[in-house]
């Protein structure tokens, strides 16, 4: 009888486990579905789902997790791009031209992170803000992101002409489009977050 019992008690255990697992799944397939269909707003769709399905657990279906978390990303790659762009000013046999192009990179790449840090902390505050605050706060952030995006466009029109043509070039446009791809994903779904109604 003792055996039957801790029989039935492990077949219940399993099925429970079995059935987290089911609909921890099914919720995370929910999320990568609405993931996908938010992305289709975006300038970068495959780019956006390629980002952004890794943290569906998180998202789940938040238009406001989904805008937080593009920008998060965004701002993870500017960074990683400024740090780039500033082990660049060290490599040997660089051009004066590519070497100037190079800082002003950086210092336009540094202007992003500052701008997209602003943004996720204020995006950050929309979660009890009502009416007019909402408002205030997302105005803030289309503005700080728009500005980073145009900060990027600034830093590839520094490599621009024949004469910056090779390598140096090559790198850092590289890096620096995909900066501004994910930030124009970021920035479209903002976009949408902020012309939600909100009840």
């Amino acid at each position: 009888m003792a055996k039957l019992g801790l029989s039935l008690l492990l077949v219940c255990s399993i099925l429970h486990m079995v059935g987290t697992v089911d609909s921890a799944a099914a919720r995370n397939s929910a999320a990568t579905s609405f993931i996908k269909a938010s992305c289709r707003v975006t300038r970068y769709p495959v780019l956006c789902f390629q980002c952004l399905s890794g943290y569906a657990s998180t998202i789940r279906q938040s238009d406001r997790q989904l805008a937080l978390t593009a920008l998060s990303v965004s701002l993870s790659r500017a960074r990683s791009a400024t740090v780039f762009a500033s082990k660049l000013t060290k490599v040997r046999g660089l051009k004066p031209r590519e070497h100037e192009a190079v800082k002003d990179c950086i210092e336009n790449m540094a202007d992003t992170v500052d701008r997209l840090s602003h943004s996720v902390q204020e995006l950050g505050r929309t979660g009890k803000a009502v009416s007019q605050d909402f408002m205030w706060h997302m105005s803030n952030v289309q503005t700080w992101v728009s500005a980073a995006l145009t900060d990027e466009n600034t830093c590839l029109d520094g490599f621009a002409g024949r004469v910056m043509e090779g390598n140096v070039k090559t790198a850092v446009r590289r890096k620096v489009i995909d900066v501004a791809q994910v930030t124009s994903n970021a920035l479209a779904l903002i976009n949408r977050f902020a012309a939600k109604p909100r009840h």
